[in-house]
């Protein structure tokens, strides 16, 4: 997800990003995505988000709370869904 929006009124200062940012963690550690390996981290001006979540339907929400908690921010999200179906053969060995 990468959101190129005009900032908010004031979202471009280093304190405000990192308040928003900790906070984006505060609310991923304490909704259903708590248990997730994910990552916020600024980055040159952006914020970064990473990690790898058990389905498709996890990413979507887990980019959802992310746009709803950093509206006007630069966002580059590189979150993997992890395959967790079983193989369609058997494993040579």
């Amino acid at each position: 997800m990468s959101d190129s929006a005009a900032p908010r009124a004031g979202a471009g200062t280093g304190e405000n990003v990192e308040y928003r940012v900790a906070h984006l963690r505060d609310r991923l550690a304490a909704e259903e995505l708590g248990e997730l390996g994910v990552r916020a981290e600024v980055r040159a001006g952006a914020v970064a988000v990473t990690g790898t979540v058990p389905s498709a339907r996890c990413r979507d929400t887990l980019l959802r709370v992310v746009g709803e908690e950093l509206a006007g921010l630069t966002v580059h999200s590189d979150i993997v869904v992890a395959e967790t179906a079983r193989p369609d053969r058997a494993e040579e060995l």
